[in-house]
């Protein structure tokens, strides 16, 4: 991405991305971390629903079709919308860490609009972790993975723990979702904060 502030640039010590061992499988369909959540909530009728799937490495991609309800100017997607869908690409990547981790910043370039109706592909990576911090890309074109460049994002995410959510959400999401009786998908809402 072009004109990537230094908050956004790794630090000399970095290290490469490790892909933990108990991360999705390549191919996989990561679902939604939490039903609610406007990125990949199934529960949320004008959210996104993006659908995430595991790639090699400490890579995702996304495909989310923009809908009316999407829309900024008439008949284009709402810039925020595109930001939105990059920013729950890239939070995605933690899952292939088994990090729990928030978004610091997120930097878009916003390079072509992206009429209703079309469908967004997006592709991410983690670049470099150093310490707490997780350095990522993402690019979403469209049409698919070979079309052309919509939007491209940078973003630094930082681990924290399961109390982040806890001591700042609010108390009935979050005593629903400690009293879901499903173990994953009580593990799972409090995974990724995109």
């Amino acid at each position: 991405m072009s004109g990537t502030s230094a908050a956004l640039t790794p630090p000399a010590d970095a290290i490469a991305p490790v892909r933990h061992p108990d991360a999705p499988a390549p191919g996989e369909l990561l679902g939604a971390h939490y039903g609610h959540c406007f990125g990949c909530g199934g529960e949320q009728p004008h959210g996104l629903h993006l659908e995430t799937r595991a790639g090699e490495g400490v890579t995702v991609t996304a495909e989310f079709t923009v809908r009316p309800a999407h829309q900024g100017a008439p008949g284009l997607a709402h810039g925020g919308i595109l930001a939105t869908a990059l920013d729950e690409t890239l939070g995605s990547l933690n899952w292939l860490l088994q990090a729990i981790a928030v978004t610091g910043r997120l930097e878009t370039d916003f390079v072509r609009p992206v009429p209703v109706d079309t469908l967004l592909f997006l592709s991410a990576e983690v670049t470099a972790v150093a310490g707490r911090k997780i350095y990522s890309t993402a690019t979403g074109r469209i049409g698919g993975p070979d079309g052309p460049v919509a939007v491209r994002a940078d973003a630094l995410f930082i681990e924290v723990k399961v109390d982040h959510f806890i001591e700042n959400g609010r108390e009935e999401e979050i005593q629903a979702a400690m009293s879901d009786p499903d173990q994953v998908r009580r593990a799972r809402a409090f995974e990724v904060n995109p």
